[in-house]
């Protein structure tokens, strides 16, 4: 049967990685993977390898409202991933702009640290987000250095901790919360959904590899793709994992680089 259903249109707002891992890049993979249309407004040039970052070079404000105005004055977005944002001006014309022809659906990565460590946004930048981006957000995914970045806190390292930041999270202001635990030295890789009803946990499996690059870009924008497409939320981020954990068991088939390596997005089809 044919499905005549209109492929949805989703896009990233995010920085730009030139290893192709992370970033805009990832975010573009992963819409086409898990079946929507991607677009994108860049709001920051980085300069990184699978290595680290080695320079970050945000785009001026006026071409990110220019950027937003002209997208939306001719796609109808669907659903909205926001990744790296390192000012209020910015995090503000974002704002603005989704307010004013407002999606069904908004996701935010607060994306503050990468993979290597490497800070990418300032005190100033991390501030906006949580004031500016999460209470504006339908579900925000943070990893669990970067929740603890949110609140001024220690980094959660066990499940029992990361249960307790669950209301300090939701005061945030965002409708749900996926906080992620990759970061512990756990079997598997839980995560905690919060604020779709009482916190619970997301079971997952750690998968034995370094090919780390992008996981938490592209784990987000998978979830976004399928929201686009009618999933609830909680469907949208049991089929985003599972797709993740194939594409970290494939990346074993890619070449990329000599430090974290990239998932492999389109292991479905080469």
């Amino acid at each position: 049967m044919t499905n005549d259903r209109p492929i949805p249109n989703v896009l990233s707002i995010a920085g730009s990685d030139p290893s192709g891992g992370a970033g805009i890049q990832a975010d573009l993979k992963s819409f086409s993977a898990l079946g929507a249309y991607g677009t994108s407004v860049i709001t920051a040039l980085t300069a990184q390898n699978t290595r680290g970052v080695r320079g970050v070079h945000p785009v001026p404000v006026e071409f990110i409202r220019l950027q937003l105005d002209t997208l939306l004055d001719d796609v109808a977005i669907d659903a909205v991933k926001i990744g790296m944002v390192a000012s209020r001006e910015v995090a503000e014309t974002i704002r603005d702009a989704l307010q004013s022809r407002r999606p069904r659906w908004i996701v935010l990565d607060p994306v503050m640290v990468a993979k290597s460590g490497d800070v990418l946004v300032d005190d100033a930048g991390i501030a906006a987000v949580r004031e500016v981006l999460v209470p504006l957000a339908d579900l925000i995914t943070p990893n669990l250095p970067e929740a603890a970045v949110l609140l001024a806190s220690p980094t959660p390292a066990s499940r029992d901790e990361m249960l307790a930041m669950a209301p300090g999270l939701a005061a945030l202001g965002a409708a749900a919360v996926l906080l992620k635990g990759g970061h512990l030295r756990d079997e598997g890789c839980p995560d905690l959904l919060i604020g779709n009803g009482d916190p619970h946990w997301v079971e997952g499996p750690r998968i034995g590899t370094d090919n780390l690059h992008g996981t938490g870009c592209s784990l987000s924008s998978a979830i976004t793709a399928r929201l686009a497409q009618g999933d609830t939320l909680p469907q949208a981020i049991a089929t985003a994992k599972q797709w993740l954990e194939a594409a970290l068991t494939e990346s074993r088939r890619l070449d990329v680089g000599r430090g974290r390596g990239p998932v492999h997005h389109f292991h479905r089809w080469w």
